[in-house]
């Protein structure tokens, strides 16, 4: 059974199974949008690829319907931090892109995303997606019982802004388990020694939202896409992970 903790729901050991396999599931299949992804393609070919996989595998879309978004997953491109929508946009060789996925097993969700450059990529490109993923697994390193959640935070933000990136703050990573977002917060800025004690139970979808310039997003006509003010590139990783006595697990690990 769940147990509350100052309004942050702590999970079973038997929930945790559940979310372990929702997790796995997702990983597969967003391992196949990496492998399928490339110049040619449409968004929203990439999403139909998305949706046959979740439906063979027997989970539900995690996205699709929520608060009315139109989509299975979330395709954000270059200037686009996060929500983009899936449509007729057609991808081409240089572009930056954001795949962020969910599914819901036995009604319990996971959350992820990755970011993957098609083709040949200028070096501050590949900088701004090495040092998003390298924030997400310095955070989930000192997800632990016992620290806080501004310890995590802190973290991700002195990897990021050690390498001259903008952290995004508008938008933040979030507690999760029968609902996609839960508390607590989870920023990408902080201070440590602040913000809720972790504890085991707890489970954590963390998410670093990256730019090369201003850290500055607005929201675009459609009601959903999110972009750089200034236009600048952005790069976007998340994993679902859960907090146990010996520490984190990445839930959503390949």
């Amino acid at each position: 059974m769940v147990v509350e903790h100052h309004g942050i729901i702590l999970k079973s050991k038997h929930e945790i199974a559940l979310m372990r396999t929702s997790g796995r599931i997702l990983a597969e299949i967003l391992a196949v949008l990496q492998e399928k992804v490339g110049p040619g393609m449409t968004t929203g070919e990439l999403d139909a690829l998305a949706e046959r996989e979740i439906r063979a595998r027997k989970v539900k879309p995690a996205f699709k319907g929520y608060r009315g978004f139109p989509a299975c997953i979330c395709v954000s491109v270059n200037d686009e931090v996060v929500h983009g929508i899936p449509g007729s946009r057609v991808l081409h060789d240089g572009d930056v892109v954001s795949i962020d996925a969910g599914v819901i097993y036995q009604g319990f969700y996971s959350d992820a995303a990755v970011t993957v450059a098609l083709g040949a990529v200028a070096e501050d490109v590949q900088r701004l997606i090495a040092t998003t993923r390298d924030a997400l697994l310095s955070g989930i390193a000192v997800a632990r019982p016992g620290s806080r959640i501004g310890d995590v935070s802190a973290t991700i933000q002195r990897v990021i802004e050690g390498q001259g990136f903008g952290v995004v703050r508008k938008y933040v990573g979030h507690g999760i388990g029968r609902q996609l977002h839960e508390e607590p917060a989870v920023p990408n800025f902080g201070t440590p020694g602040l913000g809720p004690v972790l504890r085991p139970g707890l489970c954590l979808a963390i998410e670093p939202m990256v730019t090369v310039g201003d850290w500055q997003v607005r929201e675009g006509a459609d009601g959903w896409t999110i972009s750089t003010v200034d236009g600048s590139l952005a790069a976007h990783f998340e994993h679902t992970i859960a907090l146990t006595e010996n520490g984190p697990e990445v839930l959503t690990a390949g």
